[in-house]
This record gives structure tokens, C-alpha cells and sequence, in this order.
């Protein structure tokens, strides 16, 4: 087809669009922008349209018929229903809530208490929760998702949408609106070229960062203003919401990392003093200890924060946590709050605080290494190309899994409504495998090893970081290990060091320079291909990038790949579902990662605070401008 054939189709279909009232004229420009039309042929568009109907009520959407897209099963899996192709981005957008009338500022000093220290604050070169979380109080996405998963505006005026325009029906555009009232910590305009900016800096390989997958999909960014943001994807993309929300959307301020992509990224003075656009802004950082927050008075939200300060502190444990703010009062607010279940439910019984409870989106799990730890490649270890002596047999790896008690270790060390759990691959709901089974049977495993003559006496390396519930179950763990022939050596590592970005640190989870390791690491997306390219060759974590890949394992399966490809671009919700069982089922059945428990998430809160909403899709911090003291 000609171009000129191809602009007559596209304005002819406009047309259509904006007279049955499917799109208005902001969104006819949006769109016209996004698709290349030149000026006058938008305007001849926007002439007859009518008249200005942004101050008229919009016409509802009308019913349409699309043919389903061609799809293909996974592998063993049927036909797929014949649905319409549409994009998966959440078409519910929570609600406002009312607040009480309340002045910025006024609150005090806000004490919050995480077990694990933050040890550097730039989001997309974070590697653990404790960073990413630290930063988020400084730095915004354009949108967020409460514990519902319901979209919320942050830096963008709305949530795209097919209904609103700003989504195309392929999958392969999406608008964002940007507000305009929004400045960096140092006074600078937040504008367009600042979230074009975050995807070269995140894309750029060089660079390393861990939110990389997340934007490759982007062909191309325009920004026809300072307040419009147009995103073209390569191929139809059913996550196309997901860039630049949530816990992989931070955007950064291009005037101050321009200079720091690529090989400079670790070298930014920023990554230890963000400027950010978030209510509070960071004034001292002390890697692993503590970080200092004030509010930031030019905040774009009128009338908040209502905290003049914000005191973000790292020591101890869950369990510390907890006693912080349920007995001594030392922290107003707690993350990963939790510990012994006995002595957990005796503290919330002195009713100094208040604990909330959260179905949580992901669990613990043991993570087998398929690489060899033990053999150094290029000053490197556990790299892509090298196979581990044991665990490239099947029933070694299916051995770790017999010798697992789940159902213990959820009732007697995690406890606190945690329940064994059998998948990888835990929410959301609609992809949750019904396939998937667990088992405890030691005398199975010791049958499957007597017949592998390099089980004989292996010593197993068995990591995790300094955390009580994760050392205890490394205990029970390691009996039935060593019932079954093996020979196993624990090791703890300090979460400041376990969860760090260093690629120069030998101990990190990413480097998984051991035989085991027990960590955890949740879906960010209601599309969560990011999180299944935790099995996938593209995610492995190796030299090359730093450390970066999120496959930790090093685990790779041609099939596997196959499927998640494929889930990049499905647009059939039904083949969607069947793509993701069929990914957990893999993971799971070639004994990749080792499902343990699925936990409730506590967090422990002063009881004068209030306005919080943790939730599982981001970071607890994603709501802190509304969080205030009563009384």
C-alpha cells in the first residue's frame, strides 16, 4: 500500500471514529499526532468533527466487531476462544477519594523502619525492594496501581485507555497526557523530554539497567509538546500500560543524568541524592543506615504532604520491625513487618500500634543454580556456558524439592496466615496454574539420588540474606538435605550486600555464586511478562550486563522462550492465560525456582497513622503524600 493510500485509510477511519462519538477532539489530536498526520490534515479533521465537544457530554463508545486476531496455542494446548484482540490495560481507574481539609506540612517528622537498609536510590539501577522503595519516595511514575490493581494517575492527567483514545485498538500505541504543574526537586519543569529521556537511558545496554526489558518494546517516542507523550511499540503490545507506571515507570530528570548513561550510569551523583518529583526530597543518605527526607515545598499536589520530614531507617529484622512500632514506639511505620508468629500476635495484643494485612502477590522460594558456581570464566563465575555438575541432571533438582517440608515451614517459622504454595507464578489470579502440586518425600529423594553417582557426598553451598524466618527455614531445609546423602553448608549474608547493586560484590542474589538460595521477587505488572523473563535466556544475569538479568538461575529452555515471546505480543486474553500457566508449569516441573510459602504481607503503623494503602503492585511508599497523623 502507498503512503498516500495508507493516510486516506487512516483519516477515513478517524473520521468515523470521532462522528460516532468514539473519539473527541483532544483525542482525535492525540491520535493524529501520534499516527504522523500533518497539521492541516488534522485540522480538516477537527473541522468536520464539529464543534469544541469537550464541553458536551462524550457520546459513550459504540458496540464494534472485530475479527479475533490469529493466535497460537502453546504448546499441548488447544484452540484458543475466539475473542477480539484487545489490549490488556486495566479499564479501571480508581476513584478520588475524599480527604480532610489539611495544609501542607505541619505533621512532623514521619519514622519509618525497614529491615533492609537502602544502599543506593535510582530505581532503574536498583536490584532489591529496599532501594527501589527508598527512591520512590523521591521519584514518580506517570501512573500507579492500588492493592485492587486499579490504575492511578500520578505524573500523567489520565489513565490511556482504549474507551479514552489515548490507546490504539492494535496494541500498538499509547498516549499519555502529562500535568503541567509539576517541577523537579531543584525547580525545573518536569516535561515530555524527561520521560523520552528515561527510556533512552534505560534502554540504552550500557547503561544496565535493571528496568531494560520493560521499554524494549518501544519503537519510538514522540513528543510533539512538552506535555504529550506518544509511544509507538515495534509489535502489538498487551502490556503497553505497564511503561512508565508502577515500580519499572520512574522517571528521571534528563538535565541531570544526561551525562550518566551507559558506562557512566553507575558515576551519578544522583543515584545516592535523587531529584525527583515526589512529595519529599531526599537531603542526606547514609548507604545502609538511613535517609533523610524533607517535604519538598513545590509539591504539585496543593495541599500536601502533610509530614515535614520523613526518616527512612534500615537495622535489625522483620521481627525488630515489628517491636518498633507495636511495643517501644521507635518507628511510626514498619515494612516487612512480621517474625515469629507467636511472639508477633502477642505484640498486636498491647494494641501500642496496628498491623495490616494484605494477600501477598509472591512468596520465598529456592532458587537451584544451573550454571557452575565453582568454575571462573573470565574473572567471573556461575556464567551462561558453563553447567553446573549436578544439577544439569533433573532428578538432583527434583531431590531439593522432595526434601522440602512446605506446610512446616508455613505454619511454624513464617506463619502469620502464610500457606504452602506450589507455583511460581502467584497473581494475578487469572494466570494462577491449577496443574501444579507439591510434595515432601525424603525417602523418594534419597531413591532418586542413589542412582546419580556425583550426588554422592556433593556439598551444596545454600545462601540467602541475614533474615530470621529465611535462616530458620534454611535450618529445616538443610536436615532433610543432609538425611538424604547431602552435604550442605549455609550461608547468610547481610541484606545491605544480598540485595545490592554492586556489580563488584561477589554476594549478591543476582550473582548466585552458590548451589542454593532462598529470596523473593514479585510480578510488577498485571501483565507480568517481566517477571516470567525471570526463566527466560534473554534475563539471564551474567557478566555482560552487569549482573542485571533478573534470570538468576541461569536456567534456558528453547520452549520456554517460545512462549514467552509469544506472550510479548498476544493480544487474545485467553491465549494469554494459557501462555502463563504454561510458563509457571515449566518453572516449576524442570525444578527452576522451588515455590516454599505464600505469605500475608504485614505492615505495622502507629495508631494515630493513617492514609496508607499498601499494596503488592508497587511500593509502599506510592501513596506517602497522603499519609498523615490524626489526633
Amino acid at each position: 500500500m502507498k503512503r498516500s493510500d495508507y493516510l486516506s485509510d487512516t483519516m477515513d477511519d478517524l473520521l468515523r471514529q470521532a462522528q460516532t462519538g468514539r473519539l473527541n477532539r483532544r483525542a482525535l489530536l492525540r491520535r493524529g499526532v501520534a499516527l504522523g498526520l500533518s497539521a492541516p490534515a488534522i485540522a480538516a479533521l477537527l473541522a468536520a468533527c464539529g464543534g469544541d465537544d469537550e464541553k458536551k457530554t462524550t457520546p459513550a463508545p459504540q458496540p464494534t466487531t472485530a475479527a479475533p486476531a490469529p493466535t497460537t496455542a502453546p504448546s499441548g494446548g488447544g484452540e484458543a476462544s475466539p475473542t477480539a484482540a484487545a489490549p490488556v490495560a486495566p479499564t479501571e481507574v480508581a476513584s478520588p477519594t475524599a480527604e480532610p481539609a489539611a495544609k501542607a506540612g505541619g505533621g512532623g517528622l514521619l519514622r519509618i523502619l525497614q529491615w533492609q537498609a537502602p544502599t543506593m536510590l535510582n530505581p532503574h539501577l536498583a536490584t532489591g525492594y529496599k532501594d527501589y522503595d527508598a527512591s520512590r519516595v523521591a521519584y514518580q511514575p506517570l501512573a500507579d496501581f492500588d492493592f485492587d490493581g486499579k490504575a492511578v494517575p500520578i505524573l500523567a492527567t489520565e489513565f490511556p485507555t482504549v474507551a479514552n483514545g489515548n490507546v490504539s485498538d492494535d496494541g500498538l500505541s499509547v498516549t499519555w497526557n502529562l500535568r503541567k504543574d509539576v517541577t523537579w526537586h531543584d525547580g525545573t519543569p518536569f516535561t515530555s523530554k524527561d520521560v523520552k529521556f528515561t527510556w533512552e537511558y534505560a534502554s540504552d545496554p550500557e547503561t544496565a539497567a535493571v528496568t531494560r526489558n520493560v521499554f524494549a518494546s518501544i519503537a519510538s517516542i514522540d513528543t510533539p509538546d512538552d506535555y504529550t507523550v506518544g509511544i509507538t511499540f515495534s509489535k502489538p503490545n498487551p502490556a503497553g500500560f505497564e511503561v512508565f507506571t508502577g515500580r519499572n515507570g520512574m522517571i528521571l530528570p534528563e538535565h541531570i543524568f544526561r551525562e550518566f548513561m551507559g558506562t557512566e550510569s553507575r558515576n551519578a551523583s544522583a543515584n545516592l541524592k535523587p531529584v525527583g518529583t515526589g512529595p519529599f526530597m531526599v537531603t542526606e543518605f547514609r548507604p545502609g543506615d538511613v535517609v533523610l527526607y524533607n517535604r519538598y515545598e513545590g509539591y504539585w499536589e496543593a495541599g500536601k504532604p502533610f509530614f515535614d520530614k520523613v526518616e527512612l531507617k534500615g537495622g535489625g529484622d522483620a521481627l525488630a520491625a515489628t517491636r518498633a512500632v507495636l511495643q517501644t514506639g521507635e518507628a511510626d511505620w514498619a515494612w516487612g513487618a512480621g517474625g515469629d508468629p507467636k511472639v508477633v500476635a502477642e505484640l498486636e495484643k498491647e494494641k501500642a500500634g496496628k498491623l495490616t494485612r494484605r494477600d501477598a502477590i509472591t512468596g520465598d522460594r529456592v532458587a537451584v543454580q544451573f550454571a557452575d558456581p565453582r568454575a571462573e570464566v573470565d574473572g567471573a563465575r556461575a556464567e551462561p556456558g558453563t553447567e553446573h555438575p549436578l544439577f544439569k541432571n533433573k532428578d538432583a533438582r527434583q531431590a531439593i524439592a522432595l526434601c522440602i517440608p512446605r506446610d512446616v515451614l508455613a505454619a511454624e517459622i513464617y506463619g502469620n496466615g502464610a500457606k504452602p504454595v506450589s507455583n511460581n507464578l502467584a497473581a494475578p489470579k487469572r494466570f494462577v496454574s491449577p496443574n501444579t502440586t507439591w510434595e515432601f518425600n525424603p525417602d523418594k529423594a534419597k531413591e532418586l539420588l542413589s542412582a546419580i553417582p556425583e550426588a554422592a557426598g556433593f556439598k551444596l553451598l545454600f545462601q540467602t540474606s541475614v533474615t530470621a524466618t529465611r535462616q530458620k527455614a534454611q535450618e529445616v531445609i538443610k536436615q532433610y538435605l543432609t538425611q538424604v546423602g547431602f552435604d550442605v553448608e549455609l550461608k547468610s549474608i547481610d541484606a545491605a550486600v544480598f540485595f545490592s547493586a554492586d556489580a563488584g560484590n561477589p554476594d549478591t542474589y543476582t550473582k548466585f555464586y552458590a548451589d542454593l538460595e532462598i529470596f523473593t521477587y514479585a510480578p510488577d505488572s498485571l501483565y507480568p511478562i517481566g517477571y516470567m523473563r525471570r526463566y527466560a535466556t534473554s534475563g539471564i544475569s551474567q557478566k555482560s550486563n552487569n549482573w542485571s538479568g533478573i534470570n538468576v538461575t541461569r536456567y534456558s529452555n528453547p520452549e520456554y522462550d517460545k512462549l514467552h515471546e509469544q506472550a510479548k505480543s498476544e493480544m487474545n486474553p485467553d491465549t494469554q492465560n494459557e501462555l502463563f500457566i504454561a510458563m509457571n508449569d515449566i518453572s516449576v516441573n524442570d525444578y527452576v525456582e522451588i515455590p516454599l510459602v505464600l505469605p500475608q504481607g504485614l505492615t505495622a503503623a502507629a495508631s494515630n497513622l493513617t492514609g496508607y494503602d499498601p499494596t503488592s503492585w508497587t511500593s509502599p511508599y506510592w501513596d506517602i503524600a497522603n499519609w498523615r497523623r490524626e489526633g
